[in-house]
């Protein structure tokens, strides 16, 4: 008895011995509640902290000449026609990216003003003059006489990617400062006529009217850009919201407190985008390209010897998908730079060399 007692001891307390220590592994281990000691819940307080002093509510306002009985010919011929001016108020969010007092908004927030007031988180308020405006991608630079200014830096922490948890920073519908979170559904969206150079980031975070001008940062409290617009058939929130990214309104910035205005190549052509019919038409073996439709008179692209009927299907021996792409890469490059246009005339492939012009200013009005 004994003998077989001592047979069994030793694999009993080693089964034992490991049960327990398997035991306090998953009860008092490290392995234990991962979820809820590692993770614990999420939190973007220290993003907005470090974000939300230098995010501003912008508050304009525009006179306005009306004249009582204008629907009255009658009255209009034969009488002297009494005139009155009032204000016109609108409400828009920016953000302040200097603490030398320079505040990036967008632009059809301060369209039109006559008077621009700039409110800080801190209570101060300070009169705002523009430096700059660039109707072409919906921004405008103002500048604020004010010391001790927080602010935001336009430097990102790396590329945007889909799927980025960003949170928005704004004055919607006038309620206050408000922090909405969503994710980057899309870059790089375009053709969506909000501006002329278009390559919004896409995003569901909440951004309503008043939001325009405020910023969207990632999780780090890095200014990635400014939001601009939604996609929305009602006005009302939808989930789809479009910022400029912070690289795009870094440039502007620094060409609007350079030279006052937006410095930009120019080729003086219109484009198509190539459809499946245009491609079988020109002999295209992939649905890609510009069709060019009008080549301005002495503009570079006439000089260099573009011509009406030519597919443009690369700049510089890089393919490009759509006209909207060659328009965005031409406006990206600068004046009297020599560049080589990749078309296809008369289903022959062709290089034309062309010198960039200075793409002439926008209206502001």
């Amino acid at each position: 008895m004994v003998r077989v007692f001592r047979f069994f001891a030793g694999p009993i307390f080693a089964g034992l011995a490991v049960g327990l220590a398997v035991l306090w592994w998953y009860e008092w281990g490290p392995s234990a509640q991962p979820a809820r000691h590692d993770t614990g819940v999420a939190s973007y307080a220290g993003a907005v902290t470090h974000a939300a002093p230098a995010v501003v509510n912008i508050f304009t306002s525009q006179v306005v000449t009306s004249d009582d009985d204008a629907e009255s010919p009658l009255f209009n011929r034969f009488m002297e026609q009494p005139r009155r001016e009032r204000a016109l108020s609108s409400l828009g969010s920016g953000v302040i990216v200097d603490d030398a007092g320079y505040v990036l908004t967008s632009h059809h927030v301060i369209r039109d003003a006559d008077e621009i007031l700039v409110a800080l988180r801190d209570g101060r308020d300070a009169p705002a003059r523009v430096v700059g405006a660039d109707p072409e991608t919906d921004l405008a630079l103002l500048h604020i006489a004010l010391e001790n200014l927080p602010e935001v830096e336009l430097n990102g922490n790396g590329p945007v990617q889909v799927g980025d948890v960003v949170l928005a920073i704004g004055n919607p519908l006038g309620v206050g400062q408000t922090v909405s979170m969503g994710i980057v559904s899309a870059t790089g969206r375009s053709h969506l006529g909000i501006a002329t150079f278009e390559n919004f980031i896409q995003t569901d975070a909440a951004i309503n009217r008043g939001n325009s001008g405020g910023a969207l940062i990632d999780t780090n409290g890095h200014l990635i850009g400014i939001n601009t617009a939604i996609l929305s058939a009602d006005g009302s929130w939808q989930g789809i919201g479009f910022a400029t990214p912070a690289s795009i309104a870094k440039e502007v910035m620094s060409d609007l407190i350079e030279h006052g205005r937006v410095i930009r190549g120019y080729l003086g052509v219109t484009v198509q985008d190539i459809t499946p019919s245009l491609a079988d038409t020109f002999g295209l073996e992939e649905v890609r390209g510009g069709l060019i439709a009008e080549v301005v008179v002495d503009s570079p692209a006439h000089k260099g010897g573009l011509q009406p009927g030519d597919v443009l299907v690369g700049i510089n021996d890089q393919p490009m998908k759509d006209g909207y792409e060659a328009m965005n890469r031409i406006a990206g490059m600068k004046p009297n730079a020599e560049v080589t246009l990749n078309v296809v005339r008369n289903r022959q492939p062709l290089a034309v060399e062309v010198v960039i012009g200075t793409r002439p200013p926008a209206e502001t009005e």
